[in-house]
Parts: C-alpha cells; structure tokens; sequence
C-alpha cells in the first residue's frame, strides 16, 4: 500500500447574484472534478492547491478558507494507494480559463445548482457539499 497526498481548490466567483464554480475535465478517465494535484517537496498543501488550480484550470484564486479533507482507495499499476486531498474554498482572482493545461481536456464555470450532477467521483460530491456552506 502506498500512501499518497494532493492539494486543490474549490474555486467560485460571483456576478451580482449568480455564483459560479469551477469543475474541470480529467483528460485521462475523464471525470468531472475540482483540480487538484500532488503535493511537491518543499511546498505548502496551500502552495500545491493555488498553483494545481493555476495550471489546470487557468486560474489564480485566493484561498478563503481550509475545508476537511477527503481520502479515497485506488489502483494503479498493480499498487493500492491511498489518496488524501486537502481542499481550499478559493474565491476567483484573475485568469482565464481557456489557458488549462494539457491535464484537462474542459474547464468549466458551472451554476451553483449544477455542480454536484456534474461531479464524477463521491469524494468530490462530499467536499462540495461542505464548501457551498461557507459560499454566500
């Protein structure tokens, strides 16, 4: 078993009343799902999440506030690995998110009230649900 940990963010702005959130794409399983990327040696879990977002998603974000952690089992090549993400609730900075990077094939601003059917993975679902709590 390998243990393995990743940082990302949960990313909305607002317009008015209209509040968006960012989802994004996965090029490889193509899942619907908040970027979010390993945490790289000498790097803060806030460093990996703002910079995951910046290059997946083509945004900057400035982060709001720490949200619970999700950990999840999967398989790669033949190895269980156990997968912790630390999300940060991010408020939009600036960017553009036609400037994704290669590991994203869509990045989207959604509604609100469209984002937990859009979602692939529960672990996702799970952290969304605590994040729209604290949007508003």
């Amino acid at each position: 078993m390998k243990l393995q940990f990743s940082a990302g963010g949960i990313v909305f702005k607002k317009s008015g009343d209209k509040t968006e959130i960012l989802i994004s794409q996965h090029s490889q399983h193509h899942g619907w799902v908040f970027p979010k990327g390993l945490i790289a040696e000498k790097e803060t879990k806030e460093q990996t999440a703002l910079r995951e977002v910046k290059e997946e998603a083509g945004v900057n974000g400035k982060i709001i506030r720490a949200l619970n952690p999700v950990t999840y089992w999967y398989v790669a090549e033949g190895e269980k690995i156990r997968k912790t993400v630390y999300y940060f609730l991010m408020e939009y900075a600036s960017g553009d998110i036609v400037k994704h990077d290669y590991e994203m094939e869509a990045v989207e601003w959604l509604p609100e009230n469209k984002v937990e059917e859009r979602l692939t993975y529960e672990s996702d679902k799970i952290v969304w649900k605590e994040a729209k709590q604290f949007i508003g």
